[in-house]
C-alpha cells in the first residue's frame, strides 16, 4: 500500500479516525489534486510522509472543515494541524478553525501562524503562474494534452480569454487531469519557486 492510498479518506469523516490513527500530524486540503501537489513537493524535498506519521487528507470540499478539525483536534485525536484552501473558502476555513477552538478573530497571518495556508485564486492558479503560460503548455505538449488545450480554446465560452484562465479551465477539466497536473507542475518547478501556500504548509508539519 502507498502513501497516498493508505492516508485517502475516500469514505469521508467517517472513516477518517481509522486512517488517520498512526499519524502524529494531518495536513488538511479541499480535494485529491491538492493533495497530490502535498505529496508530489514532499518528494521533491526528500520527505518521507508515512515514514514522518504525516497525513494529508482531502476533505471534499472546505465547508467540511470543522468537522474534521473536530476528529482531528484536541477533541478528538489531538493531532498537529495544517490546511490548504482556495481563497473563495477562506472564510469557511476561518469559522471552521475559529469553532475548533484555534484561535478568535483570526486574520489571514494569524491564520498562517496557526498553520493554515490561503491559495490565491486556488493551487492550480498559483501552480500555473509559478510556472508560467509557457512552461504550462510545453508540459501538456509533452503528455500529448495540446491539441486537447487548443480544442478547449476554440469553445465560445473561452475563445480570446487570457491564456492562463484557458489552461486553468483545462487543468480543471477531463477526468483525473486536475489530479494529474498538480503532479506535473509542482515535479516542473525549481524548489525555490514553489507556490508560498504550498511550500508553507508542508513545512509547518
Amino acid at each position: 500500500m502507498n502513501e497516498q492510498q493508505r492516508f485517502h479518506v475516500p469514505g469521508g469523516a467517517a472513516t477518517a479516525p481509522a486512517l488517520a490513527a498512526g499519524a502524529r500530524a494531518v495536513v488538511l486540503v479541499e480535494g485529491i489534486s491538492d493533495q497530490a501537489a502535498v505529496h508530489a513537493l514532499a518528494a521533491r524535498r526528500g520527505r518521507q510522509l508515512e515514514a514522518e506519521r504525516i497525513a494529508v487528507v482531502p476533505i471534499g470540499g472546505a465547508q467540511a472543515i470543522a468537522r474534521f478539525l473536530n476528529l482531528y483536534g484536541s477533541q478528538g485525536l489531538d493531532l498537529r494541524l495544517a490546511g490548504l484552501c482556495d481563497a473563495g473558502e477562506e472564510d469557511d476555513f476561518r469559522r471552521g478553525v475559529e469553532r475548533a477552538g484555534l484561535g478568535s478573530d483570526l486574520t489571514r497571518a494569524k491564520m498562517e501562524r496557526l498553520g493554515f495556508y490561503v491559495c490565491v485564486a486556488d493551487l492550480e492558479d498559483e501552480l500555473i503562474r509559478a510556472v508560467g503560460v509557457a512552461g504550462v503548455k510545453a508540459i501538456a505538449a509533452d503528455h500529448g494534452d495540446l491539441g486537447s488545450f487548443h480544442t478547449l480554446q476554440k469553445q465560445a465560452a473561452w475563445r480570446g480569454r487570457p491564456e492562463h484562465e484557458q489552461l486553468r479551465r483545462f487543468m480543471g477539466s477531463g477526468g483525473n487531469r486536475k489530479v494529474r497536473y498538480a503532479r506535473l507542475l509542482v515535479e516542473a518547478l525549481d524548489l525555490d519557486r514553489m507556490p508560498r501556500p504550498l511550500d508553507r504548509v508542508l513545512a509547518h508539519v
